[in-house]
């Protein structure tokens, strides 16, 4: 089973939008997603919420949790977006960082187009990793 670890700062946005489209779209016996923020947030953004939302995937439950040593160990791939320095660089696990921009007290116009953005990173993602 490939683990995939979605970083950003407050887990409240990017972060849980790519660990949501993951595990839609992987193929569950190969791999799974979680997600975790630097700084973690009191709730998900309810513009991101909403986004998904419409895109038929439900984040009400989502809550932002703590990127921690041990958690991106745990993994597979670590893929930042925007937390920089503060994430944690793991021998042995895959890095990437995606530059996406947060989508907090974005209009939700702009919050769909990053939601897309997203969904194309990682169809890119699991195709080129065969999940």
């Amino acid at each position: 089973m490939t683990t995939v670890l979605f970083a950003c700062v407050h887990n409240a946005g990017r972060s849980q939008m790519a660990a949501a489209w993951f595990n839609a779209l992987a193929d569950p016996a190969k791999a799974r997603a979680t997600s975790a923020g630097t700084h973690p947030g009191s709730r998900v953004h309810p513009a991101v919420v909403e986004a998904m939302r419409e895109a038929g995937i439900d984040l009400t439950g989502a809550r932002p949790h703590r990127l921690t040593d041990q958690l991106a160990s745990g993994s597979q791939w670590l893929i930042t977006m925007g937390c920089g320095e503060e994430c944690p660089v793991v021998p042995g696990v895959g890095r990437e960082d995606w530059e996406i921009d947060d989508p907090a007290a974005l209009p939700l116009d702009r919050v769909r187009q990053i939601r897309d953005d997203i969904r194309t990173r990682v169809e890119a993602f699991l195709e080129r990793e065969r999940l």
